[in-house]
C-alpha cells in the first residue's frame, strides 16, 4: 500500500498535484485551457492516472501516454459547434507534440451507439460523464482555475494511490474492463487488478 492511501484528502490533492506539475506537457494544457475561457472542461482519464503511475514506477513522467482528453460541456450539442471548441484548442495546442482528445460529454450519446454498439444515456453534467469512465482511476478530472488545480474525483484517490484498477460498471462491459485492466497491467505491472 502506498503512503497516500488512507490520508486525508487535502494531502492526497497535494500530492497529486506535485505528481501532475511533472507532467509538463499537461501543464502546458492546463494553463493554455485555464487562459482560453472554456467553461465547465476537465483534462482527464488516461493522461492523469498514467502520469500518477509512471511517477510511482519510476518512470518517465509521460511514458504510455497516448493523448490528453478534454472533455466539456454545452449543452448546444450541434456537431458544429463541437467542432469549432475542436478546431480552436488544436490549434492552441499545435506546438506542444500532443495529441488532444476533445469532446463534448453532453453529445457523447449521439454518436455512441454507431461507433461502439452500446446505448449511452445523455449525461447530465461533465462530473456525470467523468463518473462512468470504466475504472475508478481513470474516473478523475483536472483543470486549472485562476493558476489552482481543482480536480473531480468522484470515487476518490484510493484507488490512483494504491495502483488498484476497480471496475465501474456504468455502461461499461467486463469485456472493455478485462482488455484495458490487462493492457494498462502490462505497462505498469504493479497495477493490481479487482475482478469483475
Amino acid at each position: 500500500m502506498h503512503s497516500d492511501v488512507n490520508v486525508s484528502i487535502n494531502e492526497q490533492l497535494l500530492h497529486l498535484e506535485e505528481i501532475l506539475s511533472k507532467n509538463t506537457k499537461l501543464m502546458e494544457i492546463l494553463k493554455i485551457l485555464d487562459n482560453d475561457g472554456i467553461k465547465n472542461y476537465y483534462v482527464g482519464a488516461g493522461c492523469i492516472n498514467q502520469t500518477v503511475f509512471n511517477y510511482l514506477h519510476g518512470y518517465n513522467i509521460d511514458y504510455g501516454i497516448k493523448d490528453y482528453d478534454i472533455v466539456y460541456y454545452d449543452e448546444d450539442i450541434s456537431y458544429d459547434s463541437e467542432d469549432i471548441v475542436i478546431k480552436r484548442l488544436e490549434n492552441k495546442f499545435k506546438n506542444l507534440d500532443v495529441i488532444v482528445d476533445i469532446k463534448n460529454q453532453a453529445r457523447v450519446h449521439i454518436w455512441y451507439y454507431e461507433k461502439y454498439g452500446v446505448k449511452r444515456i445523455p449525461y447530465t453534467s461533465v462530473e456525470d460523464a467523468i463518473a462512468s469512465w470504466g475504472a475508478t482511476i481513470t474516473c478523475i478530472g483536472v483543470r486549472l482555475e485562476n493558476g489552482k488545480l481543482v480536480v473531480c474525483a468522484p470515487y476518490g484517490l484510493n484507488d490512483i494511490f494504491d495502483m488498484v484498477i476497480r471496475p465501474v460498471k456504468r455502461e461499461f462491459t467486463k469485456k472493455w474492463y478485462d482488455e484495458r485492466a490487462e493492457r494498462w497491467i502490462r505497462k505498469w505491472p504493479k497495477l493490481s487488478k479487482i475482478e469483475w
